[in-house]
């Protein structure tokens, strides 16, 4: 792999992903964004890219389809789309039903009962919108059964109790009444309205509580208490009246819901998960099919989830691993448009079926989760849940987070069981071929225990005796806000092109109240820090000595200033930095009291970068840490603090304060490049875990370069950042929200959009009881950093993010740097430990799977009952259901015969609906492979032959790839050429050597992927941005448009810290015909800017890279193109004390003043 994408071992085949039954196309095209630098990117087309689709190709079906797709995607009038409350279906019909011939029938009216006695009691009826039940038509129902069927379930209503027994008795664990067909299609009927409100937008999200249950529920037969299968029945309905293209289902109920998974298993345009009890087979419904090696068929292979629990007791920590390792990193690369959850809440502690230890407070924080995606369309269906209890108490507190209440604290949140553990990691293994985002690097074997640290000990199963009793926070408002406008009397008063200007905080207020968000918060009063807040972070010696510059000259204060590291002072910084403090100090005691929930703090200067005793990095006190320390003091014990740091620059000073301190967590994420980026050094490497009492509370994500976006973030918040924040569980959490790291900031060279920030904030919402607070540190793009804010103040409000753009796969690099951390942090968190498992005896027998070859794409014992491991049975012929054959081939596979075999004991009906499988294997082609996401080789722009490779699969699958002409990110270029290119041209334009490039002179050579991750410092031509956000294409073009030329057009960094290296121009002036002071060359040379020395470029000796390294002397200026470089940004940069040396090059170059010095 190379540091700057997938290689071609690791790319899948993907179809569209907006229309997975349409034929293979280019799909390069709708992955590409014409960004401008800074500029917020538009998730849907607009009209003009539509329009051009209707000009290009002939209106097919299927390209009229598309062209409707893209009408409906449209962005006309956002705000006018904006859904509003929860809808609620409950209908006292559904409880005219029950069992005739045994009262004790576990699936009963006074479940329903139960459940409206807690609403009621807790007021959430009257806070919901309230939907009457409807019938489904039969037309709806034959979306996904068959009509005799139906017909058949229709003539219950006529039969009498000895018919209905009888006829009950065919099926396994169910009873029939004489008004069962009627609740039944009243129960579907009542998702399908909610599926109409939500996607017509009346509301954002919906509950059914339904009865009968329906996820058993099959093409033609009853089965587990079920008769129709709402979710599948309400998938289909959203797919053909609605055009919805991608479904999520999620299915928590205890039993796995096996009607729905094979309603779906050979469909790429429904992803199911399923996370249920298993014990090897011995749990209802007892199906082979239920484990996680049955990942899907045909072209819905990877489309199907199963994380099977092998032993009772299982907790919320352990259903909380499962969705962050498995089902939201998947979620985010499927990008569903619609999440439909089998609600069953038979895993809750104290049901008699499930006996499992999951708490309402766990479902509350799965219900957060899933309200991340699909822009929070989000329908719950009631399914199981027998202890009338836990029943209520469940669907109450999911219900309390559909209307946007914060989640609650987890009482005892812990970490993944081992057996928990064993399940996800068997899961990831099998879906690894078909997801990129769960390629994950290979890693060393682990390494011992340090001496003198000791190893978390484990924990055995905790079942609470009773369910614990759940507080909702109630706040008078959602949202506190702070801002003083006196916080932009800090200036620099030399260099008014300084980035960090008083200019950040004001946009970013006239952005918020523009949006109206202001408005929407609470305006909270600031004053400035006390002495006494100042002192719990930092030393009485250097407060007295920041505040002695008050009454400094300018002279001294810029004599002082340079005392400290990046730091300017003017008379009011003192002042400022204490306002800023004391303004988040105030937010923490708003927060604690319940004034507010959560809060946002619009603040300057910095602070995260402040130490005990020393100002650094534009920071000189440290907001945030005083107001960890100010949050304690407050509450009068060692409140447990996370503090998540998603500053570029890692906060050095943040670090070090709680470096030996077990109550504050510290977790940051930014860019380290091997210890050259600020503030250099090792501090931020992941080798730095904390020490004595704190040691593993320091958490660092290096990045090692620039263009880290989205995707990276989100893998490092699924992966590792909530993990470990779940197991440490904090009582506040505190983010130093630094947006240097947005698309567009001229320090940061990353890609993280506002809508990325938006869904990072959402998902550490459902920490803390929801008090959270966001701190401004850096951010130097004034649009960047005014619309990241607002995505975030967005999502503390409580609106839902918005779905994301198609989001290419992590780069291999930023993979590496997560995994680094979680191999020096798994020995302090267990929630790291999700490992590969070597021996799956028991767990599961192997899979036969075939990694398809790339190609360019776009994008009989009752229910709940167990029974002896040794007597799993197979499922005859009778019931008509599907499982996977006994034994399944684990030959090695050829490219051609991708088929999974299926062996003659397997059922009539199975076999029937999965005849195509039984073809020829050389019948198989390509096009069957399955959907999951425009990859991104169709996003670049260089063709590669790689040879041919095979590698084996985790649980005993041979993934074969063969020779393929394929563009790949990491093959052209390995990385763009300079930092903040704009592409123009295409490499078949391109003349000579395609791995080279020529810019004013300057040859810009693509590296090796190795070369890249070896390289420390890249040189005059390293940085960039992602190819994928370079090339200005059209989302309706054709593959053939792609095959243009790339030039690059330089954006270099408007200021740079490095600047007062600059020495003035020698009395001699400057000989532009100078050779090299090594080797005499005179090709590509450059002036050194401190010492005006002559030297050759990297791409002939890199002599003056070697005088870089030897005398760190940071700007040096192109004798070929006037161009400036600076060594420690690896950027390019310009600023007007730049341009008297460059004026006097220009005369001597060309005899003439230039022409547009600015």
């Amino acid at each position: 792999m190379s540091s700057t994408g997938q290689d071609s071992t690791t790319t899948r085949h993907r179809r569209s992903r907006h229309n997975p039954q349409s034929p293979l196309h280019d799909s390069s095209v709708t992955s590409k964004r014409n960004t401008k630098k800074g500029a917020v990117p538009r998730s849907s087309p607009n009209l003009a890219e539509v329009k051009k689709k209707g000009k290009m190709k002939k209106l097919s079906q299927a390209v009229e389809d598309d062209l409707i797709i893209g009408f409906q995607e449209l962005d006309v009038n956002p705000e006018a789309k904006i859904a509003v409350g929860t809808g609620l279906v409950f209908d006292e019909q559904l409880n005219e039903f029950h069992c005739l011939w045994d009262d004790s029938f576990p699936e009963r009216p006074e479940r329903l009962h139960a459940i409206k006695e807690q609403l009621m009691q807790e007021g959430l009826l009257d806070r919901c919108v309230s939907f009457q039940a409807r019938f489904a038509e039969k037309e709806e129902l034959m979306l996904v059964h068959s009509l005799e069927f139906i017909d058949l379930m229709e003539t219950t209503q006529y039969m009498n109790e000895g018919e209905l027994r009888v006829l009950a008795d065919t099926y396994d664990s169910v009873y029939l009444h004489p008004n069962s067909y009627t609740c039944a299609c009243l129960a579907s009927g009542s998702v399908l309205r909610l599926v109409d409100a939500v996607l017509g937008a009346e509301i954002r999200n919906g509950m059914a509580i339904v009865r009968p249950p329906g996820h058993h529920a099959q093409h033609s037969l009853m089965d587990g208490y079920c008769m129709f299968n709402h979710v599948a029945v309400a998938a289909r309905y959203a797919q053909k009246k609605h055009r919805i293209q991608r479904v999520l289902i999620v299915d928590w109920d205890v039993h796995h819901g096996q009607g729905t998974q094979f309603t779906f298993d050979q469909d790429p345009s429904v992803l199911y998960f399923s996370i249920h009890r298993y014990e090897q087979g011995r749990f209802w419904p007892h199906l082979k099919a239920s484990n996680w090696s049955t990942t899907g068929f045909g072209q819905g292979q990877g489309y199907t989830i199963n994380v099977p629990w092998n032993e009772v007791g299982m907790r919320d920590a352990d259903y909380i691993a499962a969705f962050l390792h498995i089902l939201l990193p998947v979620a985010f690369e499927f990008q569903p448009q619609l999440v439909l959850v089998a609600a069953g809440f038979d895993a809750l502690q104290g049901d008699p079926k499930g006996e499992m230890a999951a708490t309402p407070a766990g479902f509350a924080q799965l219900t957060h989760l899933l309200m991340g995606l699909a822009g929070g369309k989000l329908i719950l269906s009631l399914e199981g849940g027998y202890n009338l209890h836990s029943l209520a108490e469940g669907v109450s507190a999911s219900l309390h987070i559909l209307l946007g209440d914060p989640c609650p604290m987890l009482e005892s949140p812990g970490a993944p069981c081992p057996s928990a553990q064993a399940s996800i990691s068997c899961t990831l293994e099998a879906l690894e071929p078909f997801w990129q985002i769960l390629v994950r690097p290979e890693t060393p074997e682990e390494d011992s225990v340090e001496d003198g640290v000791q190893e978390i000990e484990e924990e055995g199963p905790w079942v609470p005796s009773v369910l614990p009793i759940l507080t909702w926070p109630l706040a008078q408002a959602r949202t506190g806000l702070v801002y003083d406008q006196r916080m932009m009397n800090h200036c620099n008063v030399w260099d008014s092109h300084h980035p960090e200007t008083p200019q950040r905080i004001l946009r970013i207020m006239r952005h918020l109240e523009e949006l109206g968000l202001a408005g929407r918060c609470v305006t909270l009063p600031v004053r400035p820090a006390t002495e006494a807040e100042l002192l719990t972070c930092h030393s009485a010696e250097y407060v007295e000595r920041l505040r002695a510059t008050e009454k400094m000259k300018t002279r001294e204060l810029h004599r002082e200033g340079a005392n400290f590291d990046s730091i300017y002072i003017c008379p009011s910084t003192f002042t400022c930095a204490q306002l800023a403090t004391g303004a988040v100090c105030c937010l923490v005691e708003a927060v604690l009291s319940g004034e507010v929930l959560n809060g946002v703090a619009v603040v300057r200067p910095p602070g995260h970068h402040a130490e005990q005793d020393a100002a650094c990095g534009f920071c000189f006190f440290n907001s945030v840490a005083v107001a960890a320390r100010h949050a304690q003091a407050i509450s009068g014990r060692t409140m447990r603090i996370l503090i998540v740091d998603w500053d570029i620059h890692h906060g050095n000073g943040t670090q070090h304060i709680f470096e030996d301190d077990p109550s504050v967590l510290y977790v940051s994420l930014h860019r380290f490049d091997r210890g050259t980026f600020f503030p250099m050094g090792d501090e931020g490497a992941s080798s730095q875990v904390g020490r004595a009492a704190g040691t593993g509370f320091t958490v660092n994500v290096a990045w090692n370069g620039p263009r880290v976006g989205d995707a990276e973030y989100l893998a490092a918040w699924h992966r590792l950042v909530l993990p470990i924040a779940y197991e440490f569980n904090p009582e506040l959490v505190l983010v130093s929200a630094g947006f240097d790291a947005a698309r567009g900031d001229p320090l940061g060279g990353c890609q993280v959009s506002p809508e990325g920030y938006a869904h990072l904030t959402h998902l550490l919402m459902g920490l803390a009881n929801g008090r959270i607070i966001l701190v401004l540190e850096g951010g130097y793009n004034l649009t960047s950093i005014s619309e990241s804010m607002a995505a975030c103040t967005h999502a503390l409000l409580g609106d839902l993010p918005p779905q994301l753009p198609l989001l290419r796969p992590p780069q291999s690099g930023a993979l590496a740097s997560i995994t680094e951390t979680i191999q020096v942090h798994h020995r302090y968190w267990r929630s790291l430990r999700v490992t590969k498992v070597e021996d799956k005896e028991g767990l599961s027998s192997s899979k036969s799977v075939t990694k398809k070859v790339p190609q360019q794409a776009n994008p009989g014992l009752a229910k709940g009952m167990t029974m002896p491991k040794e007597k799993v049975l197979e499922v005859d012929m009778r019931k008509a259901t599907s499982a996977l054959p006994a034994e399944e081939s684990t030959d090695q596979t050829k490219p051609e015969a991708a088929n999974v075999t299926l062996t003659p004991d397997q059922s009539s009906e199975t076999a029937t609906r999965r005849a195509a499988l039984d073809k020829a294997p050389s019948e198989e082609t390509v096009e069957e492979a399955p959907v999951h996401q425009a990859t991104s080789e169709a996003a670049t722009g260089a063709v590669v032959m790689h040879p041919t490779t095979s590698e084996e699969a985790e649980g005993g699958a041979e993934l074969i790839q063969t020779p393929q002409a394929s563009y790949t990110e990491n093959q052209f270029p390995a990385a763009s050429p300079v930092l903040g290119a704009t592409a123009l041209l295409s490499p078949s334009q391109l003349t000579g050597d395609p791995g080279t490039l020529e810019l004013g002179g300057e040859a810009l050579e693509t590296l090796e992927p190795q070369a890249l991750e070896e390289e420390s410092l890249l040189g005059e031509a390293a940085g960039g941005q992602d190819v994928a956000d370079l090339k200005l294409t059209q989302r309706f073009q054709d593959l053939a448009e792609i095959n243009q030329g790339i030039l690059y057009a330089v954006t270099p960094l408007p200021w740079c810290p490095h600047l007062v290296a600059v020495r003035p121009i020698p009395a001699a002036s400057l000989d532009v015909t100078q050779p090299c002071e090594d080797c005499g060359t005179c090709q590509e040379n450059w002036v050194c800017l401190s010492c005006y020395q002559v030297y050759c470029s990297r791409y002939i000796n890199a002599h003056m890279v070697r005088h870089h390294e030897a005398s760190g002397h940071p700007l040096v200026l192109s004798y070929v193109d006037l161009s400036t470089w600076c060594y420690p940004c690896q950027a390019y940069v310009h600023h007007q004390d730049l341009l008297d040396v460059k004026n006097i090059t220009h005369q001597k170059k060309f005899g003439e003043d230039m022409p547009h010095p600015h």
